[in-house]
C-alpha cells in the first residue's frame, strides 16, 4: 500500500464521517458545517487522484457556492439552529431510514462492486490531463453549471422571498417584527 493509498483512504473516511453527521445530526446550522466538511474533503479526494482542476471547481463551486448559500437562507428565513420538538421525527423514521440507506448501500455494492473488481487505474500515467478536462467542463457542459448558477440565484431570491413572508405574517398577526439582538446576535 503506498502513500497515496494511505492518503485516499483518510480522505475517504473524513468524507463519509462528515456526510454522516450532516444527514444525523439536529441543528441545521451543524448539517450545513458538515456538508462544508464533506464537499471539502471530496475535493481533497480529487487532488490526491491527480485531477487538481475538478477538485477546484469542487471547492470553488460546492464549497464556496452552495454551502454558502445553504447558510445565508438559514439566516434568511430565520430556520431554528437547535433541536426543536415540534419539526422533530420519531426514533423509526430515524431507523427506518437508516435501514434504507444500508439497504440501498448493499444493493449498489453488490451490483458494482463486481463490475469494478479487475480494474486498475495508474495515477502516475494520467489518461486526461487538465486542459482535456477544462475542455469538457466549460466546453460540452458549460451549459450545466450556467444552469446551476441560475439555481442559485432563483434559490436565493426564493431564500428572501420567504423571510419577507414571515416578517409580514408577524406584521399582520400584531407581533413584533424580528429585530436583531445586539448582545447575542440573534433575531428576536
Amino acid at each position: 500500500m503506498t502513500t497515496r493509498d494511505i492518503v485516499f483512504i483518510a480522505v475517504g473516511a473524513v468524507t463519509a464521517l462528515s456526510a454522516l453527521l450532516s444527514v444525523t445530526t439536529k441543528h441545521v446550522v451543524h448539517a450545513a458545517l458538515w456538508l462544508l466538511v464533506s464537499l471539502g474533503s471530496l475535493s481533497g479526494a480529487y487532488l490526491v487522484l491527480g485531477q487538481e482542476l475538478v477538485g477546484l471547481v469542487q471547492l470553488l463551486v460546492y464549497v464556496g457556492a452552495i454551502v454558502v448559500l445553504v447558510l445565508f437562507a438559514l439566516m434568511l428565513t430565520r430556520a431554528p439552529i437547535g433541536p426543536h420538538a415540534e419539526i422533530d421525527t420519531p426514533w423509526w423514521h430515524r431507523a427506518a431510514g437508516a435501514l434504507l440507506g444500508g439497504a440501498t448501500t448493499v444493493l449498489l455494492a453488490s451490483l458494482l462492486l463486481p463490475l469494478f473488481a479487475a480494474v486498475t487505474a495508474d495515477l502516475d500515467t494520467p489518461t486526461t490531463t487538465t486542459p482535456q478536462v477544462a475542455q469538457a467542463i466549460f466546453g460540452t457542459w458549460v451549459w450545466p453549471f450556467e444552469l446551476l448558477s441560475v439555481l442559485l440565484l432563483v434559490a436565493l431570491i426564493g431564500a428572501f422571498a420567504v423571510s419577507r413572508l414571515v416578517l409580514q405574517r408577524d406584521a399582520v398577526a400584531g407581533r413584533p417584527a424580528a429585530t436583531p439582538d445586539v448582545a447575542t446576535g440573534r433575531l428576536g
